[in-house]
């Protein structure tokens, strides 16, 4: 009798085991039937770089306070210029979803920041680059030794400018390296208080077809990816793994909109802008936005910058990006999309 009573254990003790990791499958799934009710008072903080654009449309035609709201949950937006603020808020609790670049999501990890990356947003081959006034004879990085380049600190645009100097077997010492901001340093350029600016779209195109400036070197000529990515707070998606796949169902439609009426879409952003409708054209050809899973090439190519940063003493330690990515729900909001 003792080894069928030790059988029946064991067969008692496996099925308590898979009845928890089903009910954890079951916690953790976008599949979980979305009620209101379980939400009443909860406000979802959503992060956005600047004002207008994608994000514009969906405001103002408020398809996120819509389906959040159906669930009693409230919608907050909060503007950013670049993707440091962002990480650094959601560190607060004073953010929830945010799309920034490659470079902040490693100094984030780096600085043990808890976050969940759930999409990509940006190819990375030419949403970066660094940009000269029209008149400038430079050719190639090495024609800026010695002169003035701005660049937004912790930015992908930071990632790739440093990347690119050691790549070209120069020393950073060797540039006069200025951090300024997008909304400094695109007066710095214009006036010529810089000789570059390392820089992301929109502001690559917007000084390229206005003839503000060129394209002196981008991700695609020197082989430097620079994606971006859609984050989320960890706690957040720990606690509402369902809200998460809501948040990318609703982007999915915002940029379902802008594919289907990329015409109007045109028009909007150049009026928003005060730019010619080519300059917007310009954009969407350059970097236009995506949301996909992230590859497992995209992945390495993270974590050679995670590895970069690491040997400039950017971060101050080793970091395995593989552990901040998570597919799920973006796979699983791919599978139902809303009208």
């Amino acid at each position: 009798m003792k080894p069928l009573r030790a059988i029946a254990i064991l067969l008692l003790l496996l099925t308590v085991w898979m009845s928890g990791c089903a009910k954890q499958a079951q916690d953790t799934s976008s599949d979980k039937p979305l009620t209101k009710g379980s939400y009443e008072g909860l406000t979802v903080k959503l992060g956005v770089q600047g004002s207008g654009g994608l994000f514009g449309k969906a405001r103002e035609e408020r398809w996120f306070e819509d389906e959040f709201g159906k669930l009693g949950v409230n919608v907050e937006w909060a503007e950013f210029q670049s993707g440091p603020p962002m990480t650094e808020a959601m560190a607060s609790n004073r953010l929830d979803f945010a799309g920034l670049g490659n470079m902040p999501i490693v100094a984030a990890q780096a600085a043990n920041i808890s976050f969940k990356v759930i999409s990509q947003t940006l190819e990375g081959k030419n949403n970066v680059a660094i940009i000269v006034p029209p008149d400038s004879i430079a050719k190639e990085l090495l024609d800026l030794k010695g002169k003035k380049i701005a660049v937004a600190k912790g930015s992908n645009a930071y990632n790739f400018l440093y990347r690119s100097i050691a790549e070209a077997g120069i020393e950073p010492s060797e540039f006069e390296i200025i951090q300024l901001q997008p909304d400094e340093a695109q007066p710095a350029f214009e006036s010529g208080g810089v000789d570059a600016w390392a820089t992301w779209d929109p502001y690559i195109t917007l000084n390229s077809l206005t003839g503000k400036g060129k394209v002196l070197v981008d991700g695609e000529k020197l082989g430097v990816l620079s994606p971006s990515f859609n984050i989320v707070r960890k706690e957040f998606a720990d606690q509402y793994p369902e809200l998460v796949t809501l948040y990318l169902k609703v982007l999915n439609k915002t940029l379902t909109w802008e594919n289907e009426h990329r015409e109007e879409a045109v028009q909007r952003y150049a009026k928003e802008r005060g730019v010619p409708s080519e300059v917007i054209q310009g954009t969407f050809d350059r970097s236009h936005m995506i949301n996909i899973p992230v590859s497992d090439e995209i992945i390495a190519e993270q974590q050679k910058t995670a590895d970069f940063q690491y040997e400039q003493k950017t971060i101050r330690k080793k970091i395995d990006v593989k552990q901040v990515f998570d597919n799920r729900y973006i796979e699983e909001a791919l599978k139902d999309r809303l009208k």
